[in-house]
């Protein structure tokens, strides 16, 4: 029997990673509500993984206490959720702070940390009501933070707002795992590195970032593929690291420490 047999999901996303995720869940026999604005996506989702779908705005005022109540109705309870639902605020103004308009930063902090923090606020609260499980846990929450808050890239990925939004992801992530730890709550997150994605299309199609993602993530040699995240993803919001929490694990092939350039090594004698 798999560990997520029976076990309920929320996913704030019906692309990317949230897709792949919850495909990947799916096959284990979770039971997953699919949270997203984008409706026909969503209706695709929903037929190929048998989940429930919540389709509308995430950054309305009390979209997640609506998508809490539709989860609840459905599955009653919540075990897991996995905030990540996100924009690059690039198209809205974002860039360097002295370029970055009031509606680049707007955009971009509601969408990639206020959204996380009302859907928490919303899941926490009802993860502290419910009896664990039978490890004692009452449940699990995964944010999404990015690699670029701890290894930023000045020339092609100068997005202060992004990058400021991502920051605060991951503060909150570990100050949530911090308070809630004693109530068997546990909060981790995942920062990717650049991933293969239909929102990746454009950087994907410029050389100079094809390369500087090669020198970046050299054991990808390129983009990260949304599954391999998918799967760390899994891993941490499930029974099997039920005494990890306050972790922001990078899903990077090296980013991190990889630095923009490498020249070419010597062979060995």
């Amino acid at each position: 029997m798999s560990a997520w047999e029976n076990r309920v999901l929320i996913i704030t996303s019906a692309s990317g990673i949230g897709a792949v995720t919850a495909r990947l869940a799916a096959q284990e026999g979770a039971q997953i509500l699919i949270a997203t604005a984008d409706e026909a996506v969503g209706m695709e989702l929903v037929a190929e993984t048998g989940a429930v779908l919540w389709a509308g705005d995430l950054a309305r005022a009390n979209s997640a206490e609506s998508i809490l109540s539709q989860c609840l109705a459905k599955f009653g309870r919540v075990d897991a959720l996995f905030n990540v639902a996100g924009l690059s605020g690039r198209r809205y103004g974002d860039g360097p702070v002295h370029e970055c308009t009031d509606e680049g930063w707007d955009t971009t902090i509601t969408q990639n940390l206020k959204v996380t923090f009302q859907m928490c606020r919303a899941v926490v609260s009802r993860m502290l009501q419910q009896a664990g499980d039978e490890h004692g846990i009452r449940g699990s929450i995964l944010n999404t933070s990015s690699v670029l808050t701890d290894a930023p890239e000045p020339a092609h990925f100068a997005t202060h707002a992004y990058a400021a939004a991502k920051g605060g992801v991951t503060a909150m992530t570990r100050a949530m795992a911090a308070y809630y730890a004693p109530h068997k709550v546990r909060v981790n997150a995942v920062a990717p590195g650049m991933v293969r994605t239909a929102a990746s299309v454009a950087a994907q199609a410029l050389p100079e970032v094809n390369q500087l993602i090669e020198d970046r993530q050299p054991l990808a040699g390129g983009m990260v593929d949304a599954e391999d995240v998918a799967r760390a993803a899994l891993f941490l919001l499930g029974p099997d690291s039920r005494y990890v929490t306050g972790e922001v694990l990078a899903v990077d092939a090296g980013w991190k420490i990889s630095p923009a350039y490498r020249p070419a090594q010597e062979k060995p004698a």
